[in-house]
């Protein structure tokens, strides 16, 4: 059973049952004159909402606002200073960082989001909490969680892990078939059985 066309798609529930691109997705939103910004998550529940409320628009809910005015571009950064919840990676931050720990550190997700979750605490225990981070990569058997979001990557990965003879190439050629088959909330998930089809 092949996707079906969007236009033939009624109800949100129906549109949330197949796996679109974000092109897709914005390409969707142009159609049916709603806001195209932001995440594949937040297109696909702006639709599925347009789709079921007559093509009302969902409202996003409100940014939550930094208390803390704290210059991150302009400061005198310290081992002593303090992370605060506008924490910013940008130039200062970073020329600060590898001052630290030398050229080879670098501003990966995995350290950004212990920053954005630890206001409070002082870059000394930023440094030596990326320096923990980096040690994990020694470990043969670590590796980075995958975000939600990144569906084909988590996809390859499980199927290669369970099929250990096999390529990147013939995973995505399972990939692709798979994504145009009906799953809840539209999520592309490896099983076994995908070998059949």
């Amino acid at each position: 059973m092949a996707r079906p066309d969007f236009s033939t798609l009624t109800t949100g529930e129906d549109f949330n049952q197949w796996y679109w691109l974000k092109a897709e997705l914005v390409d969707i939103c142009k159609q049916m004159n709603l806001p195209y910004s932001g995440s594949k998550f937040e297109l696909r529940d702006r639709i599925i909402y347009a789709l079921d409320n007559d093509g009302a628009i969902l409202r996003k809910p409100t940014k939550k606002t930094s208390k803390s005015k704290f210059n991150w571009a302009k400061a005198e950064l310290t081992l002593a200073t303090i992370i605060t919840d506008n924490v910013s990676f940008g130039p200062n931050f970073r020329r600060f960082m590898k001052a630290q720990i030398g050229p080879k550190f670098s501003c990966h997700g995995d350290f950004m989001d212990w920053m954005r979750a630890n206001a409070g605490k002082t870059l000394q225990d930023a440094v030596l909490q990326w320096e923990l981070l980096e040690a994990r990569k020694a470990d043969p058997n670590f590796r980075r969680d995958i975000a939600a979001y990144n569906q084909y990557n988590q996809y390859t990965r499980d199927f290669l892990d369970d099929n250990p003879g096999k390529t990147l190439k013939e995973a995505k050629q399972y990939w692709d078939k798979k994504k145009q088959l009906p799953a809840a909330g539209g999520a592309v998930v490896y099983e076994r059985s995908d070998l059949t089809l």
